[in-house]
């Protein structure tokens, strides 16, 4: 009677001891499970933070990329001779004039367009225009001089008045309006600020010679545009009466024919 005893007591402890891993494996799955949860949820903590401050590098690169074009010199689309000066010969009293080469050197056709401080005084000619790839003209700029204040010397006299002009890339040939400036206003470029330099006309000098060779040039080519144009077809002779040249041509064959028919006879 004893035997059973102890197998009772043998397997109420077998089955103990097998009992005990069990609920170790049990506390080890909720704290596996448990970690591997706060681990994972660590884990798109940190992804969305990662994503945040790429987003946050991105728009930083975009502001400063922006930022930095910003400040890069703009690409000039015009050539101007001369290219930061108006000069002009100084005689008090008067409007004297100055003048400017302006040509286009990008690869389309660009629009100019003259602005001053001044605009009672002074005025362009032409205030504006469109020039093709390669094109140039000279534009004339009229200036009325003041008499010096303060009993100053008349050299030393400093004028306030200063020309601007701006550029504006448009499709093709086109006529000139000023209100495209204003129409497409961001895409308008400041080419150069001019500022004024007064020439002495009694001391002759290399910018007093330019200037007058320009003008001579200037008023060359406004005459030349007031001209008409020459007639490259058929003549006119008299109000609608049209004479072509290979009729003009055949009528005196025919007359010629006749004369030497008659001859013969």
């Amino acid at each position: 009677m004893a035997v059973p005893d102890q197998k009772s007591n043998s397997d109420g402890k077998v089955w103990g001891f097998f009992k005990l891993p069990f609920r170790g494996n049990n506390a080890n799955t909720t704290s596996s499970s448990s970690s591997t949860s706060h681990s994972s949820h660590l884990q798109h903590h940190h992804n969305q933070s990662n994503m945040q401050v790429e987003g946050s590098n991105l728009h930083t690169s975009g502001s400063v990329s922006s930022v930095a074009r910003s400040l890069l010199p703009t690409r000039r689309r015009l050539r101007l001779d001369p290219s930061n000066k108006l000069y002009f010969p100084y005689e008090p009293g008067k409007q004297v004039r100055s003048a400017i080469r302006i040509k286009n050197t990008s690869k389309s056709h660009v629009a100019f367009k003259f602005q001053t401080t001044a605009p009672k005084s002074c005025f362009m000619r032409p205030p504006g225009a469109i020039l093709a790839p390669g094109e140039s003209l000279i534009a004339t700029v009229f200036k009325f001089v003041e008499h010096p204040e303060n009993n100053e010397k008349p050299m030393e006299q400093k004028s306030k008045v200063k020309f601007k002009i701006m550029s504006l890339k448009v499709k093709g040939p086109m006529d000139y309006v000023p209100e495209m400036f204003d129409e497409l206003k961001d895409q308008v470029a400041v080419e150069q600020i001019l500022r004024v330099v007064f020439l002495d006309v009694e001391r002759p000098s290399p910018a007093l010679d330019k200037l007058k060779r320009q003008l001579a040039e200037a008023e060359a080519a406004v005459e030349a545009r007031k001209k008409p144009p020459e007639e490259s077809g058929p003549r006119i002779i008299g109000e609608g009466l049209v004479i072509d040249e290979w009729k003009e041509r055949r009528e005196r064959y025919l007359a010629r024919q006749q004369v030497e028919g008659v001859d013969s006879v």
